[in-house]
């Protein structure tokens, strides 16, 4: 007898628990997927360009993108602290040293003067193109890929690809007029790039952005709960490949990218592409020079800058 009641109060008991549980259930109205509403915001504030690059995201149109390497969550912090890699993993030791190999390359690389660069050489530069050659931005790598033939005016006979600095030259102008239409703080550079570091930071200075140069951290742009979190309208990063991680985070939350990529880029994950040698001193000096000081003379202020200023000793 003790033991039938007991399970029917037990049994009354437990429906009962479940009755009041979907019942709370049922009033609570499920909330609006907020990353939702935060695409639509970054959206609405993506000024068009007259040049959308393939697989573009959000300047010009083209619906979203895939991310890269998966699932955009991946890189988040649950907590408000960033990590911290005490230790560098061997791949990302092996990263580094490829990275000091293509800019140390790079720089041994030999400029010649009256190289042709270009198919029209009466082409309106905003520097003689000899002052691009000095500085070796048309100077690419060995390998190419799909996505920047179309900025490659040639192949050297000692296998480097060499860019078309007409197209670089334009694309400047193109990057510039895009992000001048940005409230300066709204503009982030980023640079993991050793040479980069130096102009990308001058840059940030000249136009009034801010810069993360160095290791991106992880939740950067997409933990609000960690204390270095910030929201960017646009991300300028010097290199598609180094620059990995702030990319991956754009593409999370919809800032578009513009990004300086050489012959070995590839450009799915960007919006807006300035072809250039990314990997030497000289060639990313020249470019954050000519880019920010376009970018000022946009807005309608005089550009102070010299191109001694960008430049960083070895």
């Amino acid at each position: 007898m003790v033991t039938t009641l007991g399970i029917v109060l037990g049994a009354s008991l437990t429906l009962t628990m479940v009755a009041l549980h979907f019942a709370r259930g049922t009033e609570h109205a499920t909330p609006d997927d907020i990353s939702q509403k935060v695409l639509e915001r970054r959206a609405e504030s993506v000024h068009e360009t007259d040049f959308p690059e393939p697989m573009n995201r959000s300047i010009g149109g083209g619906g979203a993108a895939a991310a890269v390497g998966g699932g955009g969550a991946e890189g988040e912090l649950a907590e408000g602290d960033a990590e911290v890699d005490d230790d560098a993993p061997p791949a990302a030791t092996e990263a580094a040293d490829t990275e000091d190999a293509e800019e140390a390359e790079a720089e041994t690389a030999t400029p010649v003067l009256d190289e042709n660069v270009m198919p029209d050489e009466e082409a309106d530069l905003l520097i003689p193109v000899e002052e691009y050659l000095q500085s070796g931005v048309h100077i690419g790598t060995q390998q190419k890929t799909e996505s920047m033939e179309r900025f490659i005016h040639r192949v050297r006979t000692d296998g480097l690809y060499v860019l078309d600095v007409s197209q670089t030259d334009r694309r400047i102008r193109t990057a510039a007029s895009f992000l001048s239409n940005y409230a300066p703080e709204q503009i982030l550079v980023a640079s993991s790039r050793q040479y980069g570091r130096f102009p990308a930071e001058k840059f940030a200075e000249a136009v009034g952005a801010r810069a993360r140069t160095g290791r991106f951290i992880p939740g950067t742009l997409t933990n609000p709960k960690y204390d270095g979190y910030i929201e960017p309208d646009v991300v300028v990063v010097t290199d598609p490949i180094g620059d990995s991680q702030a990319v991956k985070e754009a593409i999370t939350v919809g800032i578009p990218v513009v990004a300086m990529c050489d012959s070995n880029n590839t450009t799915s994950n960007v919006d807006l592409v300035v072809p250039t040698n990314n990997k030497g001193r000289k060639a990313l000096s020249v470019v954050y020079w000519l880019l920010a000081n376009e970018t000022l003379d946009r807005r309608g202020a005089e550009p102070t800058y010299a191109l001694e200023d960008f430049e960083t000793e070895l």
